[in-house]
């Protein structure tokens, strides 16, 4: 094992994120010896990955699945190298009191992107609740179910984004609420910037798209290392009105940004006139978990370009760190879900900047939404019925039909070849206080009911008002960016370290799993994009490994890496592994763009969300591990089979 250098880490991270195991005391000194300054950051940066990759299973690797250690082996020796785990026990308890239905249907999600809003407990309790006042006295006891009653809807409207932005719209008390908490949450002030719900992340970016002055200002530049379902709509219609879409390129196999040429698209030519356009910047990939330079943001707007902020992959406090004030982009579009492990349908959210809203243009835009509380629409639903009038369609019948070609924005990550992509129900349930509201805006039906409602509070002179109760975000608040950023670096750069641990039993000891991306590092994100591949060196389908992991009670998602660039160095790779999205093609090469960008490669990905813990880690570790037995495949194809299920299809 080799041994940390005598000076490293002699000073405690400033952070309190690197592991104590760094911070030993040095041995004695001569006296003649003069100690060099060293940045403490970087310092810390690398005795982490120096640790990580040092102590954790040293100088061994793993050929058979049956050899691993324990769960309780493997968590004792996690802790001794990263000890300040332990101060992250508040997660664990938060888990088993709010979040109780991850232990009972012992699932591991690693499939959900975004920011949830309430806790599994508040559902429940809210729920048993109201289920113990409708109830009547005779009725049996029955064991707590999932509520499928909305506490609010969504109402989808069609209308002009520039004219909402410089006149407002008509607002309930209970949507001012809730921005007001999201705004909070996200640290962005209600002075500079104006707040739009979305019905999910892609209709945020195509109301952009629908909005932006690309006559004028023709580029768009994006910068993703995998296909975007959001990203590629907002191209399309982009295209459309007379933009040039550009993306960057990723170097093989890290992903690095190729920053001459992106350079180099960014920076205008001529001095006097500056080329506009649209800087699309992700603040890292939600997929290979690689964290990208601020620096774009700055080098973009001095040459220009507005830009947009896709915080969607964000940890729930990163945006604690981002620095808004300093970048100040244009547009900041950002998601939620409703409940982890639970739930994973949502909203989106655009954020404009006030100042740059006399840049877009008029145009009739899809995707905006109102939040219409549920008593509301429950008013609206007695007072039809009472009327004789009960065959109207409910609103989330209207909006299924209406959103049928929008998909889900937050939750698990999936692409189109993913079981065609799980549509995502535009309901959102919410919890909210027994107390009266003002005002609201939507579909007709229930600008109707608002309006009686409004009347009616005139009548009796009553002060209404909402309070909404979004504990996932009260929680995520109360924890902290520390510990939630300490927490997920230590499991996610365990469970790359010990990915690569495994190696096939055949004499040239090949790698089971390939890792895109960074691997090993003190500051990449908690997501990972991987690859099974077999003895003979072919690659397992992600779909397959993905069906199979959900056998096992972890859910996985799938993606689709492009826009990569190869050095002449790994010209033979760029044969072997380039293909289409739907698995054709592959050692397929082409000098044409169009061609090019339809080329790149699927896997499998993974996601940890600040509630994850070592056993989902571990759990996922041990199931990769399985793909050692050459034969684990076609044996899980028989046992399902013997069990009368669907026969997995290879």
């Amino acid at each position: 094992m080799q041994s940390l250098g005598q000076n490293e880490g002699s000073q405690p991270c400033p952070q309190g994120c690197c592991p104590t195991l760094l911070f030993n005391p040095a041995p004695p000194q001569s006296q003649n010896t003069t100690t060099k300054p060293r940045n403490s950051s970087a310092e810390c940066r690398h005795s982490f990955v120096a640790t990580t990759s040092s102590y954790i299973f040293p100088n061994t690797k793993f050929t058979n699945h049956e050899s691993l250690p324990s769960l309780h082996e493997s968590f004792g020796e996690f802790k001794k190298v990263y000890p300040q785990y332990s101060e992250t026990d508040q997660v664990d308890h938060l888990r088993a009191k709010e979040y109780y239905h991850l232990s009972f249907s012992n699932q591991s999600c690693l499939d959900y992107i975004g920011i949830g809003l309430f806790s599994y407990y508040q559902r429940q309790h809210h729920h048993d609740t109201s289920k113990t006042q409708l109830a009547s006295s005779s009725t049996p006891l029955s064991p707590p179910q999932y509520s499928d009653i909305p506490f609010f809807s969504i109402s989808y409207k069609t209308g002009n984004l520039k004219t909402l932005l410089l006149h407002g719209g008509q607002e309930s008390e209970f949507e001012s609420a809730m921005k007001r908490r999201i705004m909070k949450f996200l640290n962005i002030s209600e002075n500079d910037y104006f707040m739009v719900f979305t019905a999910n992340r892609t209709s945020a970016f195509k109301l952009v798209a629908d909005s932006y002055p690309f006559q004028s200002s023709k580029k768009l530049l994006t910068v993703y290392d995998y296909e975007s379902e959001a990203v590629e709509a907002m191209i399309s219609c982009s295209e459309k009105r007379g933009a040039k879409a550009m993306s960057a390129e990723f170097s093989w196999s890290r992903l690095r940004i190729q920053s001459t040429k992106l350079r180099k698209m960014i920076v205008s030519k001529r001095k006097k006139k500056k080329k506009r356009g649209l800087f699309v910047f992700p603040l890292h990939s939600r997929v290979t978990g690689a964290r990208y330079p601020y620096l774009w943001m700055s080098i973009a707007q001095e040459n220009g370009w507005h830009v947009l902020i896709d915080a969607c992959a964000l940890g729930p406090k990163d945006m604690d760190s981002f620095g808004l004030s300093l970048f100040r982009p244009d547009f900041l579009i950002c998601s939620f879900y409703k409940v982890f492990g639970e739930n994973p349908s949502g909203f989106g959210c655009l954020f404009v900047k006030k100042s740059a809203i006399t840049t877009l243009e008029s145009s009739s835009c899809a995707g905006i939404v109102n939040l219409v509380p549920d008593r509301f629409l429950r008013q609206s639903s007695e007072d039809k019925c009472s009327s004789g009038n009960c065959k109207q369609k409910p609103l989330s019948s209207l909006q299924d039909q209406e959103l049928s070609s929008l998909n889900s924005f937050s939750g698990r990550i999936q692409t189109s070849q993913a079981l065609k992509v799980e549509e995502e129900s535009c309901e959102l349930q919410v919890m909210v206080a027994p107390a009266e509201a003002k005002g609201g805006s939507g579909s007709v039906e229930a600008k109707e009911v608002v309006e009686r409602h409004q009347n009616k509070k005139a009548q009796d002179g009553e002060n209404g008002g909402f309070n909404i109760e979004c504990r996932c975000l009260d929680q995520v608040d109360s924890l902290g960016l520390t510990m939630i950023t300490n927490r997920t670096r230590y499991l996610i750069n365990w469970l790359v370290n010990s990915m690569m641990k495994l190696k096939h039993p055949n004499a040239a000891g090949e790698p089971l799993v390939k890792i895109y991306g960074p691997k090993v590092k003190f500051d990449r994100g908690p997501a990972l994009a991987f690859n099974v591949f077999d003895w003979k060196g072919e690659k397992v389908e992600p779909v397959l490994v993905q069906k199979l992991a959900d056998r096992n009670n972890i859910s996985l998602s799938y993606g689709f890496l492009h826009h990569i660039w190869f050095a002449d160095k790994y010209s033979e790779d760029k044969g072997k592994v380039l293909q289409t999205k739907e698995g054709r093609g592959q050692g397929l090469t082409s000098n044409k763009k169009k061609d090019r960008d339809k080329l790149g490669v699927t896997v499998v990905t993974a996601a940890l969300s600040f509630l994850a813990n070592f056993e989902d880690v571990y759990k996922l570790w041990t199931f990769v591990a399985r793909f050692l037995d050459a034969d684990f495949v076609e044996k899980e194809r028989w046992r399902y089979t013997a069990l009368n299920q669907k026969t997995i299809e290879v």
